[in-house]
C-alpha cells in the first residue's frame, strides 16, 4: 500500500502522482526522466517543509491520528533488544491495548511500556483502538514495580484517544486503576521517561505519563480531552472540533511553552509516518538523553523531585496593582 495522504497533503500527492508518471514512462519507453525526477524530488522535499513547517493545532491532530504513524510495537522493533513482553494483571485479564515488557536500550536494562493500536479494522478491534480496560493500567504498574524491584528504568509510550469508555471498564475500576497508577508513579523510586507518540488524550494517556521527564514527539497532541469531545460540550456541535482544537492549547509547541512537558523530539519531514526509521532514531535520540539525565539524581530521591515537578505547573504570578488615588 503507497502512502496515504491527509487533506492538507494533496500538493504532495500531486508531485508524488507526477513522479511516478515519470518512472513507468523511463521504463515503458527507456526515455531519459532523470533530471525532471531530480526536480520534482527537491519540489517535493522544499513543499513538504514548507507545508509542515505550518501547521495548525487541528492539522496536527490529524498527523498525530494518521494511520501510518509507528506505534510502540514499531518503535520497540527499532529501538530495544531482547524484548520480552509479559502479559496480564494478575487480577482479572490481558489488555492487548498496553503493551508492557522488559528490554535492553543501548546496553541498558529497561522495562518498556505503550499504548498500541491496530493497522486495520480487525487489529483495531483486538487492541480497542489503543484504548486500555483496567487491566492495562494495572498490567503497566505490574511492570512499573517489577522495574522498581529490579532497578531498571521505566520507559513509556504513550498513543491513546483516552481510557475505553464501556460500561465493563467501569464495573473493573477505570478511575481507580487510573488513580493508582498516577499514586504510584509519584512516588516510583526508579527513573521514568514517557514520550507522547501520537495521541495523548485524558485520564488514558496520564495513567502511564507521569514521569521525571516528559516528552512529545514534534506532531503529537495531548489534552484533557480530544477536539471533538470538546465541541460537542461547549457548542455542542462536534463540528467545531477545529475550533477546539486552536483553544485546547494540545500541541508540543504549545505545552512546552506552558511547562507541561520538557522536550520535543524533532519528527522527519512529512511527520513520523512518512519515515518509521528516522523517527525511532530521532525518539531513541531524546530518551537517550533523558535517562542520562535523570540518572544523576539518586533513586531514593526520584519522588520528591518528581513530585516537586508536577507541583510547579501552572504556577504564575499575580502582580499587584497600585490603587489608584481617588
Amino acid at each position: 500500500m503507497g502512502r496515504r495522504y491527509l487533506d492538507f497533503e494533496k500538493p504532495l500527492e500531486e508531485i508524488a502522482r507526477r513522479m511516478e508518471q515519470l518512472a513507468a514512462k523511463k521504463k515503458a519507453s527507456q526515455e531519459d526522466t532523470a533530471p525532471e525526477l531530480v526536480r520534482l524530488e527537491a519540489e517535493l522535499a522544499a513543499k513538504t517543509k514548507e507545508i509542515y513547517a505550518r501547521l495548525s493545532p487541528w492539522q496536527k491532530v490529524q498527523v498525530a491520528r494518521h494511520p501510518d504513524r509507528p506505534h510502540t510495537l514499531d518503535y520497540v522493533e527499532r529501538l530495544f533488544t531482547d524484548f520480552v513482553e509479559l502479559h496480564g494483571d494478575r487480577v482479572c485479564a490481558d489488555d492487548p491495548a498496553v503493551v508492557a515488557g522488559l528490554a535492553s536500550f543501548r546496553g541498558t536494562p529497561v522495562a518498556v511500556i505503550g499504548h498500541q493500536k491496530g493497522r486495520d479494522t480487525k487489529e483495531n478491534v483486538a487492541r480497542k483502538f489503543g484504548m486500555a480496560h483496567p487491566e492495562g493500567y494495572r498490567k503497566a504498574l505490574r511492570v512499573m514495580r517489577l522495574a522498581e524491584k529490579l532497578s531498571f528504568p521505566v520507559v513509556t509510550l504513550i498513543d491513546t484517544p483516552g481510557a475505553h469508555p464501556d460500561l465493563e471498564a467501569e464495573e473493573r475500576g477505570q478511575a481507580l486503576a487510573i488513580a493508582t497508577n498516577l499514586r504510584e508513579m509519584a512516588v516510583l523510586r526508579t527513573p521514568i521517561v514517557a514520550v507522547i507518540i501520537g495521541e495523548g488524550g485524558s485520564g488514558g494517556a496520564l495513567g502511564i505519563a507521569v514521569g521525571d521527564r516528559v516528552l512529545m514527539q514534534e506532531h503529537a497532541i495531548y489534552s484533557v480531552i480530544s477536539p471533538e469531545g470538546c465541541a460537542s460540550i461547549l457548542w455542542r456541535d462536534k463540528g467545531e472540533a477545529e475550533k477546539a482544537a486552536e483553544a485546547l492549547k494540545l500541541t508540543a509547541q504549545e505545552l512546552l511553552a506552558l511547562g507541561v512537558i520538557d522536550g520535543i523530539v524533532p519528527e522527519p519531514p512529512g511527520g513520523a509516518h512518512s519515515d518509521w526509521d528516522a523517527a525511532a532514531e530521532s525518539l531513541g535520540g531524546a530518551v537517550a538523553d533523558a535517562l542520562a539525565e535523570v540518572a544523576r539524581t539518586p533513586a531514593p530521591d526520584l519522588p520528591e523531585a518528581r513530585q516537586e515537578k508536577y507541583r510547579r505547573m501552572g504556577v504564575f504570578l499575580e502582580l499587584e496593582r497600585e490603587e489608584e488615588d481617588e
